[in-house]
């Protein structure tokens, strides 16, 4: 007799869009306070996704993720000051240069995921002091990513999660000095 196949952990992605969603149903008035500390304590002892499934029973489905795109063939692509920073966004630029700035930006997420496309073009992002940074799922091409992570991150600060690919261009990622 064969065992079952075990299911995968969950991610922390995953753990962290259960309990969005948690939020959402509660703010939304469709959770009491005491429903949701019971929902809220099943997706933080989730062990997989079967686990997270009674916790989520009899909530909307999330609407369909459409990733908000900033792209130019050339020229520059700037985004600074208090502009909102989405959950999830794609920078992409042919030949021009990307500069975003994310230090006086409304961040709402605990995790950002920015998805670059870079052609011959450079980017250079500015993120917030003591922010977390992680570039593990981006690609560079001609020239090596330029980033140093401080010595320890912040309390309360956010995850930029950066992917992506670069073709001949770079990718600078520097911290904000306070």
């Amino acid at each position: 007799m064969t065992a079952a196949p075990q299911e995968s952990p969950i991610t922390d992605a995953e753990r962290d869009e259960a309990v969005a969603r948690l939020q959402e149903a509660f703010t939304e008035g469709l959770l009491s306070a005491e429903e949701m500390d019971d929902r809220l304590h099943g997706v933080l002892t989730a062990k997989t996704r079967a686990d997270l499934a009674p916790s989520l029973a009899s909530l909307p489905e999330p609407a369909p993720d459409t990733v908000p795109t900033i792209a130019a063939v050339g020229g520059r692509l700037v985004r600074r000051g208090a502009w909102r920073v989405p959950r999830s966004f794609k920078v992409m630029s042919a030949f021009g240069r990307v500069r975003l700035d994310l230090s006086k930006a409304v961040i709402e997420h605990p995790v950002i995921e920015i998805e670059l496309g870079l052609g011959t073009g450079s980017a250079r992002i500015t993120v917030p002091h003591g922010a977390v940074v992680d570039i593990d799922g981006f690609q560079g091409g001609w020239k090596d990513v330029r980033y140093t992570p401080p010595r320890r991150a912040s309390a309360g600060t956010p995850t930029i999660r950066i992917t992506g690919t670069s073709g001949l261009g770079r990718l600078k990622i520097r911290h904000a000095r306070f």
